[in-house]
């Protein structure tokens, strides 16, 4: 009976104690979460850092497979625009009844007041000095000095270079000579009266027996008349790429047959 009585009165304490048992267990969890927190904490930095650090890697990566692809874009579009240079210097070699040496641009003159490249082709490829150079729009300029194996071309543009041209309209004959820029050239002493135009070519007159006749030199970009002055300020525009061009063709004085000679070895 005593037995009996204590179970019953231990199932009711025990019933009683449920809310505060209910209670600990929270009160429990509520301290372990907070006894937990710094190691919480320091799990969630390296989470993060070492996600941020796997992001920072992954973009670096990206970025330098961005760049090897562009690189290898500009490389591919450099050989597609050479490739038609030569395509381009190739065609205009057919028109010539000369014969011809193809040979590529590899240096300039590092003096800013002198217009000179260097060329790969010297005495042994035949080169000559006064030899004529020309790209795939129009005369460059002359040989002035021949090695071995290279030589030194004097730009039509140098402010000592001087060429006999012809209007290709008219066939009137001036002197076009260099000014120490690029993209520019003057005719000098041109009377009011002279029959020229903006936007006439002029061509080599082949006089001086320097250059080839017939071969074009430059464009007439502007024509300013001074009624006090007896002669025009004309500006003219050459018409080869002489700041971008990088294969040249040379000329040579006799031609060899009806067929092009054309060397590119």
């Amino acid at each position: 009976m005593s037995l009996t009585l204590f179970i019953c009165f231990a199932g009711l304490y025990s019933q009683a104690l449920l809310p505060f048992k209910r209670v600990s267990v929270d009160v429990s969890g509520v301290f372990y979460s907070v006894t937990n927190w710094p190691r919480s904490v320091r799990e969630w930095l390296e989470d993060r850092l070492t996600s941020k650090e796997a992001l920072r890697q992954d973009n670096e990566s990206l970025r330098s497979e961005l760049l090897i692809y562009q690189s290898r874009l500009q490389r591919m579009a450099a050989l597609s625009a050479e490739n038609i240079r030569l395509h381009q210097l190739l065609n205009s070699s057919k028109a010539f009844e000369e014969r011809v040496l193809i040979g590529e641009l590899i240096g300039i003159t590092p003096n800013p007041n002198e217009h000179k490249v260097t060329i790969n082709r010297g005495e042994r490829d035949g080169v000559y000095v006064g030899q004529p150079l020309l790209d795939a729009s129009g005369l460059m300029g002359q040989v002035v000095l021949v090695g071995e194996s290279h030589a030194q071309v004097l730009l039509i543009s140098d402010a000592t270079h001087a060429i006999p041209v012809q209007v290709n309209r008219t066939g009137e004959r001036f002197i076009a000579e260099g000014v120490g820029k690029l993209d520019a050239l003057v005719l000098r002493h041109i009377p009011n009266t002279a029959d020229i135009k903006q936007g006439d070519i002029l061509v080599s007159s082949g006089l001086g027996l320097r250059f080839p006749k017939g071969y074009p030199v430059a464009k007439i970009a502007s024509i300013e008349k001074d009624v006090t002055n007896a002669f025009a300020d004309v500006r003219v525009r050459p018409l080869a790429n002489l700041n971008s061009s990088r294969y040249v063709l040379l000329l040579f004085d006799a031609p060899s047959t009806n067929d092009i000679d054309l060397i590119l070895e």
